[in-house]
C-alpha cells in the first residue's frame, strides 16, 4: 500500500455525506482512518450547509463545500439559486480527486460523486448496498466505480470505515483495533459560556422528528423529578428545534423544578451544549449521538428504532438502553444516569 498518489504527490480525497445530523456525524470517524494510513492526505467533505459547523470542529478536513439542496428546492426558479447551484459545482470540480467516497448512497449524492472530478485512475467509491431501514437508493450505484459490499447490519459508524478500508487497501481488522475516533478537536480553555449556560448542568435531548423514537413526557418528569431530588442537583436544560419541540419542552419545564427552557439555538450552539454537559439523556436523535462523540456521560435511549445501527460503542461513558419497540423504564435511566454522575 502506497501512502502518496503517483509522483509523490499527497492522495487527494473527497467525502460524500451531506446529511443528516447524526449521519454527517458518524461519518467523521473516517477521516481519522484515512489520516492514520495516510498522513499527507488531502481530506475535502460536500456536506448540507446547516451542518458545516459540525464538520469544522474536524481539523483534518482540508476543505468543505457547503450543499444547499434544502434551501435550495424552495426557490429553483430564482436566478440567484442557479446562480449558487452553478458555484457550487465549479467549486465541486475545481479539484481532481484520487478518490471520491459516497457513503450515503441516495441518487442526490450519487449526483455529486458523478460530477466530482478524478485524476486518470482515479475512482469513485459508494456502497453495494445499504443497512436494514436505511434509504439506501440503489440507483446510486451507477456513479460508482467501484462498489463496496457490506453486512446489512453493520453499525452506522463501521459502515464508512470499512468502505474506506476496503477502497484504500488497509485491512478491515484494522478498524477492530482502533475505537471510533470522530477527530473533533478540543474546546480552547478560553472559549466563553452563553448567558444561557449555567456552570454544571444535565441537557434532556427529548425531541426528535419522529414520534416514535421518543420517550414519554411522563418518563421525562418522572426523571427529572428524581434527578431534582438527588444531593447537590444541577439544572436540566431543555432545548427544541421546532415549535412542536418548544410547546414538548415547555410542558416538561412546568412539571420540573429545576428545568430551564433554553432560547433556540444555533448549530454551533447546539453543539457546544452537547460537548460541555456533564449529564446527557436523550433519545436516539443527532445531539445525543454528538454528546457521545464527545465522550460526555452519556444515557441513549432507543424506543423505535435499532440500538445496533447506532449505539455509542466507543467509551464505558454511554450507555445505551431500550431497543426498537422496547423503551426502556424510568428506573433503568435513572440508576444509569447515577452511575455516570458517580464517576464526575
Amino acid at each position: 500500500m502506497t501512502t502518496q498518489a503517483r509522483g509523490g504527490r499527497p492522495l487527494n480525497i473527497l467525502l460524500v455525506r451531506v446529511s443528516s445530523l447524526g449521519d454527517v456525524l458518524h461519518n467523521l470517524p473516517m477521516v481519522a482512518d484515512i489520516a492514520r494510513h495516510f498522513p499527507d492526505a488531502n481530506i475535502d467533505w460536500v456536506v448540507e450547509e446547516g451542518f458545516v459547523s459540525l464538520v469544522q470542529l474536524n481539523p483534518r478536513v482540508r476543505t468543505i463545500i457547503p450543499f444547499a439542496l434544502r434551501r435550495w428546492r424552495k426557490s429553483l426558479g430564482k436566478p440567484e439559486t442557479r446562480a449558487e447551484i452553478k458555484a457550487f459545482f465549479r467549486t465541486l470540480r475545481a479539484q481532481a480527486y484520487d478518490v471520491v467516497f459516497d457513503t450515503q448512497g441516495l441518487l442526490k449524492t450519487g449526483v455529486i460523486m458523478g460530477a466530482a472530478r478524478v485524476v486518470k485512475g482515479g475512482r469513485k467509491v459508494g456502497m453495494a448496498n445499504g443497512s436494514e431501514g436505511s434509504g439506501y437508493e440503489g440507483i446510486s450505484r451507477i456513479f460508482h466505480t467501484v462498489s463496496v459490499p457490506t453486512d446489512p447490519r453493520t453499525h452506522a459508524v463501521a459502515r464508512g470505515r470499512l468502505v474506506a478500508a476496503a477502497a484504500l487497501g488497509y485491512p478491515s481488522d484494522d478498524i477492530a483495533n482502533h475505537p471510533a475516533d470522530f477527530g473533533l478537536a478540543p474546546l480552547p480553555a478560553d472559549t466563553p459560556r452563553p448567558d444561557w449556560m449555567p456552570p454544571a448542568y444535565t441537557v434532556f435531548f427529548h425531541g426528535t422528528a419522529r414520534d416514535a423514537k421518543k420517550w414519554s413526557p411522563e418518563n421525562w418528569i418522572a426523571l427529572g423529578r428524581a434527578l431534582a431530588a438527588e444531593p447537590d442537583p444541577m439544572p436540566v436544560l431543555l432545548p427544541w428545534g421546532s415549535p412542536k419541540e418548544k410547546a414538548e419542552a415547555e410542558q416538561l419545564a412546568a412539571s420540573l423544578p429545576n428545568a430551564r427552557l433554553l432560547p433556540r439555538l444555533s448549530m454551533a450552539d447546539a453543539v457546544l451544549l452537547a460537548r460541555r454537559a456533564d449529564l446527557v439523556v436523550g433519545v436516539d436523535t443527532g445531539l445525543t449521538h454528538i454528546a457521545a462523540a464527545f465522550v460526555r456521560p452519556t444515557v441513549e435511549i432507543y424506543a423505535d428504532s435499532p440500538r445496533w445501527k447506532t449505539e455509542g460503542n466507543w467509551s464505558p461513558r454511554i450507555i445505551n438502553l431500550g431497543d426498537t419497540g422496547t423503551p426502556p423504564p424510568v428506573d433503568q435511566v435513572l440508576a444509569a444516569a447515577r452511575s455516570l454522575l458517580a464517576g464526575r
